[in-house]
């Protein structure tokens, strides 16, 4: 996923001179995790640009540039890290399209990797995302391996509003993917269907989507359930009309995510069902997610995350409900 991202950055700056890169050691370092790596050598200093470790001046800055016609991707190394812009994204990014009644568009993407599972420090772990979905006039980007990444990338960088596009970097380097070298973009707001079925329904996204699809294979090897696996990709717009069309097709359903339970992304597609898909429910809708609680540290990281053990009881459970 890094060297699909890598590539997404690439094209787009070839294509648009426009577009330019902020973020402290986005530059020289090509960024912690080396996501822009070789941008500066091609692109030089005016368009890749080491800032200062200050969030909310990075995220501040590409809303200025945004609004007077350049398409900023900047970075901050942690989503933790992000908290310190969450006034320049809640109150300008999200607001300035509406306040200045279509005057300003502010073309920008936040890029930060998020999520557990490479024993990181605190705030380098969360999985806040519902932070970013709630907030109206943000689109909320969670890619799941390399080819959506680099493909949802470039339509974030081209959307006319801000968009945050969160990166689970526990799959940075996990697996590889065949990613075409033309052009390919996919819709924000669309979710897609990774695996057909016919008796349940799993919904995930981000890194999670890789306990969820084993889960879905040993449900087949095992149990003989035919289970259909959909990857949201976009929590906010959120495509609940696909999610709807499965489980109204399956009548079960097993919603996924890293995020803590309460108010949670998985919390936000079980209400949707019920208003579009109730009558054809079979049997009560069941989450996985972490636990109300931080992420911690070292030692109990991976009792803390959701795993395949946990989405085949759900699945299990929900089917002899």
């Amino acid at each position: 996923m890094v060297e699909a991202l890598n590539m997404a950055l690439h094209q787009e700056m070839d294509s648009d001179n426009d577009v330019l890169v902020l973020g402290a050691d986005v530059g020289v370092d090509g960024g912690v995790f080396r996501v822009t790596e070789g941008l500066i050598e091609k692109f030089g200093e005016q368009r890749v640009i080491d800032t200062p470790l200050a969030e909310g001046a990075i995220v501040g800055t590409a809303i200025g540039m945004a609004a007077y016609g350049l398409k900023p991707i900047c970075e901050t190394q942690f989503s933790g890290f992000s908290y310190y812009a969450f006034q320049q994204l809640e109150s300008h990014a999200a607001r300035l399209r509406w306040r200045s009644r279509g005057t300003y568009h502010v073309p920008m993407v936040l890029r930060t990797p998020y999520a557990a599972g490479i024993r990181a420090l605190e705030h380098h772990s969360e999985s806040r995302e519902t932070y970013w979905a709630h907030t109206p006039g943000l689109k909320m980007v969670i890619p799941s391996g390399p080819r959506n990444a680099r493909a949802l990338l470039l339509s974030a960088i081209r959307d006319p509003d801000p968009v945050v596009f969160y990166e689970a970097k526990s799959i940075y380097r996990a697996f590889s993917e065949d990613v075409p070298d033309e052009e390919e973009t996919m819709p924000l707001g669309k979710a897609q269907v990774q695996r057909e079925g016919a008796d349940l329904t799993l919904i995930s996204y981000g890194a999670m989507m890789r306990p969820t699809l084993e889960a879905a294979e040993i449900l087949a090897e095992d149990d003989g359930i035919q289970a259909e696996v959909i990857d949201l990709l976009s929590i906010s717009p959120l495509d609940h009309e696909t999610v709807a069309a499965s489980v109204s097709k399956t009548g079960r359903a097993v919603v996924v995510n890293e995020a803590p339970r309460s108010f949670s992304a998985a919390s936000e597609v079980v209400a949707r069902l019920v208003e579009k898909a109730f009558w054809y429910l079979e049997a009560p809708i069941r989450r996985v997610s972490a636990p109300d609680v931080m992420v911690p540290l070292f030692a109990y990281e991976q009792a803390y995350l959701p795993d395949t053990k946990r989405v085949l009881r759900a699945a299990r459970e929900t089917l002899e409900a």
